[in-house]
C-alpha cells in the first residue's frame, strides 16, 4: 500500500495515496463512501487498482469529512469538491490527468472537466449520474409510480427510470437516512458482499450525519445544464442490473458531446466487483489509444454581468468631467474586487461590466462584495450571473451563456443579485438563499428561463439549504466501533493480512 499523504485545499487536509508507474496520470474522484487505507484490505478492490497501476499512475483520496480526511461541519458544494480534485492533482504534480469520477464522485469531475478542459485529457464516468428524482428525504417513502412521472418530465421518457428500477433504489435511500453504519443501504448498491463487512465500510467512511447530508445535497444537485460543455473524450460505464438506474449512464453519454458508452453485466455499483476485466480492459483502451482531444476553444464559464443603475441620469447631471472621473474609479474599483476573487474582467462598458469567475459561488460572493464596494463611490449596480458554455476567443468570450447572462443582468432592479437556475444548481451546500423571480423570456436566447435573487441575508432560517449548510457532519470516527479502529489499524500497517483471511467478517446477510 502506497502513503498516505495530505493535500492542502484552503483550511482543509485531504488523504491521498500515488501509486503506479504507468504513462497515463489518472485522478480516481471516489463517492462519499471512501477510506483509501481500509480500502486496500479487500481483494477485489486491490486487484482493480494493481491492474490500473499498470498502464497508469492513480491517485486516490478521501473527500473532506470523509475517511481519513479532515472532518466538516457541513457539507461540502459540487464546486468545493471540484476544488478538492484540484488540490490532490496539484499536490502530486499531474498536468494534465484523466478524471475517473465513480458514483457520487461523478458530478464534481463533471463540473471540473467542463470548466477546466485544458488541464483534463480525458473523463471516465462509472455508475453515476446527472440528478436526481428526490426533493427531500420525504419522496424516499412515495411510491415508485409517481417517482417515475417525476423523472419523465426530468429526463424525457427514453431516459426516465422505470418505477421497478425507482424501487430497486429506494431501500438504500431509506437506508441511508434511517441505519446508516449497519451495513444496509450498501447492500442494496453492493449485494455481493456481506452485510457485516459492508457496515464497517460505512462507519469508517463516513458518520450518518455526513451520510444524510450527502444525501439532502443530492436532491437538489443537477448538472443537466453543463453537459454539454464537456469538451474532453469521454467514457461513461454503467451495470444494467445495479440500484443506480443504467437509464443515467445513458443520459450522460447522449448530452456529452462524443461521449462513449460501455454497459456491463451485473448488479454491483462498483467497477472491480461488476464484470472488472471488461471495464479495465476498455479503460486501458480509451485511455492508451491514438484518441487526442481537439484543442480547447469551449469551456464552462460563469459569467458575470453588472451594470450602473441610472448611468444615463447622473451622467447629465454631473457634467462630462465628473462623470468620466467617476467611471474612472467605478472601473478601479469593480476591477480590483473581481481580482480579490479570482475573475478576470474581460470587457468594459464603461458602466458596466462583463467578467469571468472561477465557479458560480465565487461569482456571487464577489457580486456581494462589488455591491459593497461601489457603494463607497455612492453608486449602485445590479448584476447578473450564469454558468455555461462559453467560446474562448483569446482575452474574449462568447456564446450563447454570454447573451443569457447579459439577459439575466437586464432583469434584475436596483442592488438586485440575479442568477439562472442553472447556477442555482451549482451552489448547493453553499449557504445562499433565493426568493424566485419567476419564469422568463430572454430576449434572442430560446426556452423559458427560472430566475431568482440572491437574498442578503442567506438561505432564510428553517429552510433545507440553510440546514443543508449549518448541520453537523461529524467525521466517520465518531461513528467507529472499537473493532472498526482495530482493523483501520492493522490496514494501515498490514493490509495483506486482512486480505489473507479473504474476507473480514463471515459471509452472511
Amino acid at each position: 500500500m502506497a502513503d498516505t499523504q495530505y493535500a492542502r485545499c484552503g483550511d482543509l487536509s485531504i488523504a491521498y495515496q500515488l501509486f503506479g508507474d504507468g504513462p497515463v496520470d489518472v485522478v480516481f474522484a471516489s463517492s462519499f463512501v471512501s477510506h483509501v487505507e481500509v480500502m486496500w484490505t479487500s481483494p477485489e478492490i486491490k486487484s482493480f487498482f494493481d491492474r490500473m497501476a499498470a498502464f497508469s499512475r492513480v491517485v486516490i483520496f478521501d473527500k473532506a469529512g470523509v475517511g481519513l480526511s479532515d472532518p466538516i461541519m457541513r457539507y461540502r458544494s459540487i464546486e468545493e469538491r471540484a476544488e478538492e480534485i484540484d488540490a490532490v492533482m496539484n499536490a502530486v504534480g499531474f498536468e494534465r490527468p484523466v478524471l475517473m469520477g465513480v458514483s457520487e464522485g461523478g458530478p464534481a469531475a463533471m463540473l471540473y472537466a467542463a470548466s477546466h478542459p485544458e488541464r483534463v485529457q480525458a473523463l471516465v464516468l462509472t455508475g453515476t449520474f446527472p440528478c436526481v428524482v428526490f426533493d427531500s428525504w420525504a419522496d424516499v417513502d412515495a411510491a415508485p409510480s409517481e417517482l417515475h412521472a417525476r423523472a419523465v418530465e426530468m429526463l424525457g421518457e427514453e431516459f426516465a427510470p422505470s418505477a421497478e428500477q425507482l424501487a430497486r433504489f429506494l431501500p438504500f435511500a431509506v437506508a441511508v437516512r434511517d441505519e446508516w453504519g449497519s451495513g444496509v443501504a450498501l447492500s442494496n448498491l453492493l449485494p455481493s458482499l456481506p452485510r457485516a463487512q459492508l457496515g464497517m465500510l460505512e462507519r469508517m467512511s463516513a458518520s450518518p450525519g455526513m451520510a444524510r447530508a450527502t444525501g439532502e445535497a443530492l436532491f437538489r444537485l443537477d448538472v443537466r445544464d453543463i453537459l454539454p460543455a464537456i469538451n474532453v473524450p469521454t467514457l461513461v460505464i454503467h451495470a444494467k442490473d445495479e440500484a443506480i438506474p443504467v437509464e443515467c449512464g445513458r443520459y450522460l453519454a447522449a448530452r456529452i458531446p462524443g461521449a462513449q458508452l460501455l454497459e456491463v453485466q451485473g448488479a454491483d455499483h462498483a467497477p472491480w466487483l461488476t464484470e472488472p476485466d471488461v471495464v479495465l480492459s476498455s479503460v486501458e483502451e480509451f485511455l492508451t489509444g491514438t484518441h487526442t482531444s481537439a484543442p480547447v476553444r469551449r469551456a464552462l464559464r460563469t459569467v458575470l454581468f453588472t451594470d450602473m443603475v441610472s448611468s444615463t441620469q447622473r451622467a447629465a447631471a454631473m457634467g462630462d468631467d465628473r462623470w468620466h472621473a467617476l467611471l474612472d474609479r467605478f472601473d478601479s474599483v469593480t476591477r480590483s474586487t473581481i481580482a480579490r476573487f479570482g475573475g478576470t474582467v474581460v470587457k468594459s462598458m464603461g458602466d458596466g461590466h462583463l467578467a469571468t469567475i472561477d465557479g458560480p459561488a465565487q461569482a456571487i460572493r464577489c457580486a456581494e462584495a462589488l455591491r459593497t464596494d461601489v457603494g463607497a463611490l455612492d453608486v449602485e449596480i445590479r448584476a447578473g450571473i450564469h454558468t455555461g458554455e462559453c467560446e474562448l476567443m483569446g482575452d474574449d468570450i462568447g456564446g450563447l451563456a454570454v447573451h443569457i447572462g447579459a439577459r439575466v443582468m437586464s432583469q434584475a432592479g436596483a442592488s438586485e443579485i440575479l442568477v439562472s437556475s442553472t447556477v442555482r444548481d451549482l451552489v448547493v451546500g453553499s449557504g445562499f438563499g433565493f426568493d424566485d423571480r419567476g419564469t422568463h423570456e430572454l430576449k434572442g436566447v430560446p426556452g423559458q428561463w427560472q430566475l431568482l435573487a440572491v437574498r442578503p441575508e442567506g438561505a432564510p432560517a428553517g429552510s433545507p439549504e440553510a440546514a443543508l449548510y449549518t448541520q453537523p457532519t461529524p467525521s466517520p470516527r465518531q461513528a467507529m466501533r472499537r473493532s472498526d479502529r482495530a482493523v483501520a489499524a492493522i490496514a494501515h500497517r498490514a493490509p495483506g493480512l486482512i486480505r489473507g483471511v479473504g474476507r473480514l467478517v463471515p459471509n452472511r446477510k
